[in-house]
């Protein structure tokens, strides 16, 4: 039996009343009811990283830098695929989102899949912030897989604690994380393999 995939799962939202924390327990109880994946949480709200003034990789000695970032770091480095889970403000990624990955160095995140689950209250379920998401973790390294998770009017589809209202959320979710699953594996024997390009 292969060994359980390490998943980073990130929520940058902020806003009043804020409807991430339903899909990230949904998102976390799908990924975590097979029994193949370990996940983290990372909530920039929880974190509550101030607006960035010094990244983690421009302290000279990294153990002098809060120790909220040197595990955070840590977790990502050692994760072998993330999930990131956005809401839309003004069309685009969260601040907090963004916030918080800047705060790491892009060499970390590198070589390992992502995926995109995205929400809104709306009908669009997110799509422009995935649009400008890809853009993004491609950037940073980890590029996202080919599907997009999109969760329209999640507030009238997810519970508080959530539990799916729809059967519908149940079959995008096993999609996406049957595409992560894929290509996390296929990344980390490549990695351990080959390693990294130099």
């Amino acid at each position: 039996m292969a060994s359980k995939l390490k998943v980073i799962l990130f929520l940058g939202t902020y806003r009043e009343n804020r409807l991430g924390e339903r899909v990230a327990k949904f998102m976390i109880n799908q990924l975590e009811q097979d029994g193949k994946h370990e996940v983290d949480f990372l909530d920039a709200e929880k974190l509550d990283l101030p607006i960035l003034k010094k990244a983690l990789h421009f302290y000279k000695d990294q153990t002098e830098a809060p120790q909220v970032l040197q595990d955070a770091k840590k977790k990502i480095m050692e994760a072998d695929a993330y999930v990131f889970v956005s809401g839309e403000y003004n069309h685009s990624i969260p601040p907090g989102l963004t916030n918080m990955i800047d705060h790491f160095p892009t060499s970390i995140f590198g070589y390992k899949p992502s995926a995109i689950v995205c929400y809104s209250p709306g009908m669009y379920g997110g799509m422009r912030a995935a649009m400008h998401l890809r853009c993004f973790l491609g950037e940073i390294g980890c590029l996202p897989v080919s599907n997009i998770f999109g969760i329209p009017k999640c507030h009238a589809t997810l519970s508080e604690a959530g539990e799916p209202l729809d059967d519908h959320l149940v079959k995008g979710a096993k999609t996406i994380i049957g595409q992560l699953d894929w290509n996390a594996h296929a990344m980390k024997n490549h990695r351990e393999l080959v390693g990294l390009p130099k």
